[in-house]
């Protein structure tokens, strides 16, 4: 039995950002008004990034709009929210951040089933020249795409 995914949220910036080296999928610890408020796809992870602190993987920044009809029981909409990782997973990923230039990012925010999962990415920051080639390479892609479109005309 396949499960459904519904995306959330989308974080494209990461990968005009970063190089992503390796990803994971990991639960996240919400309230239910928060979880009401992601149903209705009121989620944004654009600024967001995570962190190791004492041993748990914490999301910063992720802002969830709070819920129309929650009144007293929302919660702060950027408060750090912590990540469901398995321990070795998480002293993996520790020994990894500790290597020059890896950090981790959040990349999509998902139901999967009736749970709400965030997909983070292990990640090398781009320098400016490699941006640049790939924004060459979306264009030349681009071009190709529509002179082939020209052609069938």
């Amino acid at each position: 039995m396949k499960e459904s995914v519904k995306l959330v949220a989308n974080n494209k910036k990461a990968y005009h950002d970063y190089f992503i080296d390796e990803k994971y999928e990991c639960g996240i610890e919400l309230f239910g008004t928060e979880v009401k408020s992601i149903r209705m796809g009121k989620c944004s992870i654009k600024e967001a990034f995570v962190r190791v602190e004492k041993g748990e993987v914490y999301v910063h920044g992720m802002h969830i709009n709070p819920y129309e009809k929650g009144n007293i029981f929302n919660k702060d909409p950027l408060r750090s929210r912590k990540l469901l990782m398995h321990r070795s997973e998480i002293g993996r990923l520790e020994g990894k951040i500790r290597e020059k230039g890896m950090t981790l990012v959040p990349l999509q925010v998902y139901f999967k089933g009736s749970l709400v999962k965030v997909e983070i990415g292990l990640a090398r920051g781009k320098k400016l020249y490699d941006k640049r080639q790939d924004i060459a390479k979306k264009d030349q892609r681009r071009e190709v795409e529509r002179d082939y479109k020209e052609k069938l005309r």
